[in-house]
């Protein structure tokens, strides 16, 4: 989510990633399916919905099940639930099964976790100072909330570091998505008038594909 990247990139070695998926699903089958400790749940905010099943699988997940949420954690960070719902439709690309993830982090250390794709030092980074402070990285799988909680937050110190104005066509929204996608510091190039690349201008051509059902999800 928040290093450039192809669905492609991931999709070369899935094959690999299935298989261990299995072995892990067969190995830790209860753990897989157990919801987080009520320690973790207790020291989550509280102010969004627990539901729906952070357990869903992957094959069911729907962004637009998590409308509630998104606005709740959009109006928190004060960000466009719109913006905040495209961009887990955007990310929504590859299974977001918890077990799958975690198999897939074994193939793939540094791979990104929870349903908004987000890598760890962004996570630990977003949490400082917030609500979720107390909560860690590797829960993201298992607590869809936290993970549009966290996506919330990392859109806001986004906007925080946007000049007053900038050059080109690319609107607010537009240098989010693709600040979220591709870092802080691309984005700031692309508000000084930088080209994106061909992975960036994907991302971007996603994001207003989802567009309209995003806002649709969210009452936009």
């Amino acid at each position: 989510m928040t290093e450039p990247r192809t669905r492609r990139r991931w999709l070369a070695p899935a094959v690999f990633a299935v298989v261990v998926y299995v072995i892990v699903r067969a190995a830790d089958t209860p753990q897989a399916a157990t919801p987080p400790s009520a320690g973790a749940s207790e020291s989550a905010s509280s102010t969004g919905s627990a539901s729906p099943s952070a357990s869903a699988t992957a094959s069911a997940y729907d962004p637009a099940a998590y409308a509630s949420q998104v606005r709740t954690r959009a109006q928190q960070a004060h960000v466009s639930a719109q913006l905040v719902m495209a961009i887990l439709y955007n990310e929504a690309y590859k299974p977001h099964d918890a077990a799958f993830e975690r198999a897939w982090q074994k193939y793939k250390p540094d791979a990104a976790f929870g349903i908004a794709n987000m890598h760890r030092a962004t996570f630990d980074e977003v949490k400082k100072g917030r609500d979720f402070a107390g909560r860690r990285w590797d829960e993201l799988p298992d607590d869809r909330d936290l993970a549009i909680e966290a996506e919330a937050w990392y859109l806001h110190d986004l906007a925080e570091q946007l000049p007053p104005t900038w050059h080109g066509s690319l609107s607010k929204d537009e240098l989010l998505a693709l600040g979220y996608n591709t870092g802080a510091s691309n984005m700031l190039a692309f508000a000084r008038g930088a080209t994106p690349g061909n992975q960036a201008q994907s991302y971007l051509n996603r994001l207003h594909t989802n567009w309209a059902k995003a806002g649709k999800a969210v009452g936009g």
